[in-house]
């Protein structure tokens, strides 16, 4: 007999039932399950609701079946549709009628709902930790890469140039906003909607700010309506998830390309890359491609629950049972992709000399041309036309602005002098860049610096 079966005189469908089941992928909230449920027998007893002798042996009974669950010792059903009818089951079993009084003043609707919040802060806190660790990964590369000049590109054309290191930081700072991001969903997440009942709280004499309390949670959701059948918060986690796979997505894009031969900025570990059944040479980036794949999943696991959620009236419906499979999803996505990443970036091997020899061409101190010609006094809009018109030449003529003769730059603006191959040399280029969050070495040590604090403060917040 089902638990909720005394309204009914008829078995359920063998097929319907296993249409309905969560309990192969809600299993995973075993642990919030049974750590929700003696806090509400806690707070059943303390408001006299049931008695204390009932209370210990509620606890001691879900404790046991924590530690066997643990062991491997418990098999559950989907006779029992899910994992807060799995335990409760097994703990009328166990204990007889003080198992039954458990649910006293509770709906599996707030039980879900506090399980799932519980479940998504403590996964939160594990990928801000992986998080933190590719950042380090980031940091430790950056700093061996200060002086080491590449191109920097817009629209994939050689622009400026730049360090490595500030190249890595970029993304170790949008890593950081991953970061934030996730605390804040954590902290909007951080009420607790257990007592919300069904939908309309409970005539019992509970009280919420204690189980709120012992469950670690900021306060009581303020709507026993909204507590039931809120989920913005796994919208919300999904989108951070979102948003740090794009990340992840973008950096992954830019590593395959730097893999080429075409560029050839970077060698990946032997570990973190694959062959080809048919060609012998091949050295293929496959975890980077792999996870550029695997952002699109997590994005479908967002609009997938945009829009299962999207024409739901209030309270509770059966929809909300979709919010877990596209949520676990995209938890497991992220921290298998986290932690390949890591490892990635940590052994991966840069190639100095291909950086800097691709840095040499595509004319990328044409702007430090004009900005010397700016600071002899000639209007920035004169400069970059004088600049261009040098450009032109050297293009007609096959070669780089370095390489043309005093005299065929004064021919251009007799402002140009001795001092001018000094202005044009890349590292120049690169050295003086010194304006905040440039790719100077003094700028890129304070951005380490600054990185590698966020990192610890996290750690340790």
């Amino acid at each position: 007999m089902k638990l909720w079966g005394g309204r009914f005189r008829k078995e359920t469908d063998t097929l319907a039932n296993d249409f309905q089941s969560s309990i192969l992928f809600d299993c995973r909230l075993y642990r919030e399950d049974i750590e929700g449920s003696i806090a509400h027998s806690q707070m059943l007893a303390d408001c006299g609701i049931i008695s204390r002798e009932d209370q210990e042996q509620i606890k001691a009974g879900l404790e046991g079946i924590l530690a066997d669950i643990e062991a491997g010792k418990v098999e559950f059903t989907t006779d029992n549709e899910d994992i807060h009818m799995n335990v409760e089951t097994l703990l009328t079993a166990r204990i007889g009628e003080a198992g039954k009084r458990l649910h006293t003043a509770r709906s599996r609707n707030d039980q879900v709902a506090v399980d799932l919040r519980l479940h998504l802060r403590r996964e939160i806190g594990e990928i801000t930790g992986q998080i933190l660790d590719l950042q380090q990964a980031i940091a430790d590369q950056a700093g061996q890469h200060q002086e080491t000049v590449m191109p920097g590109y817009t629209h994939l054309q050689r622009a400026q140039p730049i360090s490595f290191a500030q190249h890595l930081l970029a993304y170790g700072a949008q890593l950081s906003r991953d970061v934030t991001r996730l605390e804040d969903c954590k902290r909007r997440m951080n009420i607790c909607p257990l007592g919300s009942g069904a939908l309309a709280g409970t005539t019992h004499p509970i009280d919420r700010w204690q189980t709120a309390k012992l469950l670690g949670f900021d306060a009581p959701c303020g709507n026993s309506l909204d507590g039931v059948s809120d989920r913005d918060y796994v919208l919300e986690l999904l989108s951070d998830l979102s948003i740090l796979m794009m990340h992840l997505s973008r950096f992954a894009e830019e590593i395959i390309l730097w893999c080429s031969w075409e560029f050839k900025f970077i060698e990946l570990d032997d570990a973190y890359s694959t062959g080809s059944s048919i060609m012998p040479q091949k050295k293929n980036p496959d975890m980077a491609e792999l996870i550029r794949g695997k952002t699109g999943r997590v994005y479908g696991d967002l609009m997938g629950l945009l829009a299962t959620m999207k024409g739901l009236p209030l309270a509770y419906n059966k929809d909300l049972q979709e919010d877990k499979e596209a949520v676990f999803d995209a938890i497991d996505t992220v921290k298998m992709c986290l932690l390949v990443f890591t490892g990635m970036i940590a052994t991966m091997r840069v190639l100095p000399q291909n950086m800097r020899k691709a840095a040499g061409g595509g004319f990328i101190n044409a702007t430090d041309c004009a900005d010397y010609l700016a600071k002899k006094g000639r209007p920035f809009r004169d400069a970059y036309t004088t600049v261009g018109n040098l450009v032109y030449y050297c293009t007609e003529n096959g070669k780089l602005l370095e390489e043309l003769s005093l005299a065929e730059l004064q021919n251009i603006s007799p402002l140009f002098g001795e001092d001018v191959y000094e202005a044009l040399s890349l590292e120049t280029c690169m050295g003086q860049r010194k304006s905040y969050g440039g790719p100077a070495m003094e700028e890129t040590t304070r951005q380490i610096e600054e990185l590698i604090k966020f990192i610890k403060e996290y750690r340790h917040g």
